[in-house]
């Protein structure tokens, strides 16, 4: 019997998680500086914390709770959606972050066998969610090669040829791994196509409020529109795991074969982690905003250094906390090559292009570092990515 033959072959053939990769990598770089992982350097609201932390010996903290969330932050995130994004016949389901969010969605939605849509550069969790629930026809669309767009007209012609009619569409905005903001317009085309041919769109907006350059943020909604949202970047809660399903509340039994799966997988969400997401809810977007100004500054900082890569080697980062860089390349090495001897030559860990379906390239993550650190880590990318350039892998 060989070493897997015991184990599932969905769990197998499913890629490793790149963080996963990415922290063992790390662990031989001494003193490496990361601008890999997707994170922010801020904390959840003191005031929410202050709250949340007399609430510890409250009984029903550590009981169950209702499996699609407690019911005072579900009418918060039903206003919040009406309010800010423009969602007025969608539902609210409360999970463990976006990324159970959307295996939710992918095991309520999806039979194993059916063929799904994604672009590259894609978000590696929700292509490791299509693999591990027995989705083997990933069927990956390219970007616009200017501005990393999903390719709309190639996306057309997918849906009105292939047979059976992919059954989910699935996009970022802004995106991860490309920070690229797929605009109104264009959103809005995505959905047409996707309810003409009959297909789920389900859209993460993880980075609803990480926008620069006075662009806004918005949202689409229909009977075949699914949006996700999270609480972990932008109030600083990634470790307290909440994010939320937004369903449509008129598909007759979407609610409760979504209900069947939260109650497989969760239960429900943290209590306590419920309570500080309310908490920090109420101090409304603002709180947020004032933060995702100052990773203005920290763009700046890594486009500013990366500006010797010449011309259109960097794209994206219109939004979220990501840059997509080109690989100066002639020297015959791999994205994973560049990004172990990055780690360990010039300590900068960054995330290789190959998990996300585009390699040659590399995701910067400026969002988890104060400006001051986010300086000295862009001068260690600049140095590296220059000798790369000039030299190719240089070994000691």
């Amino acid at each position: 019997m060989g070493s897997y033959g015991n184990l599932a072959r969905r769990a197998v053939d499913t890629e490793m998680p790149i963080m996963v990769k990415m922290q063992k990598l790390l662990q031989g770089a001494k003193n490496a500086v990361s601008l890999a992982q997707g994170v922010v350097y801020w904390q959840p609201p003191k005031q929410a914390l202050d709250r949340v932390k007399e609430l510890v010996y409250e009984p029903s903290i550590s009981r169950y709770g209702s499996d699609e969330g407690i019911p005072e932050l579900r009418a918060a995130l039903v206003k919040k959606l009406r309010n800010e994004n423009n969602l007025h016949k969608s539902s609210v389901m409360v999970t463990a972050g976006a990324n159970q969010a959307f295996v939710n969605l992918v095991l309520t939605l999806c039979d194993a066998g059916d063929s799904v849509v994604m672009f590259a550069p894609y978000y590696f969790n929700s292509y490791m969610s299509f693999q591990m629930t027995g989705i083997t026809d990933i069927i990956v669309g390219p970007g616009n090669p200017e501005t990393l767009y999903p390719d709309v007209d190639w996306l057309e012609k997918v849906l009105s040829e292939t047979k059976p009619v992919p059954k989910l569409v699935s996009i970022v905005n802004p995106g991860n791994p490309s920070g690229t903001y797929i605009p109104e317009s264009l959103l809005k085309r995505i959905a047409n196509l996707c309810e003409k041919a009959g297909s789920w769109l389900v859209v993460d907006n993880t980075y609803e409020y990480f926008m620069f350059d006075d662009l806004k943020h918005s949202c689409v909604e229909g009977n075949h529109v699914v949006n996700i949202f999270s609480f972990s970047k932008a109030y600083g809660m990634m470790g307290w795991r909440i994010g939320y399903i937004a369903y449509p509340s008129e598909v007759e039994g979407l609610a409760s074969q979504l209900l069947k799966v939260q109650d497989n997988i969760p239960i429900c969400a943290s209590i306590i982690s419920q309570h500080l997401a309310l908490y920090s809810l109420e101090l409304g977007p603002e709180w947020v905003t004032e933060r995702v100004k100052t990773l203005a500054m920290n763009r700046h900082i890594v486009l500013e250094a990366l500006s010797s890569l010449g011309e259109g080697s960097i794209k994206g980062g219109e939004g979220a906390i990501y840059l997509w860089v080109k690989i100066p390349t002639g020297h015959g090495c791999d994205d994973f090559e560049v990004v172990h001897w990055l780690a360990n030559r010039h300590g900068i860990a960054v995330i290789p292009g190959s998990a996300c379906g585009a390699p040659g390239n590399l995701r910067i993550s400026f969002g988890g570092l104060t400006e001051n650190d986010c300086r000295a880590a862009a001068e260690r990318l600049k140095k590296g990515l220059d000798e790369l350039a000039a030299h190719g892998l240089v070994k000691d």
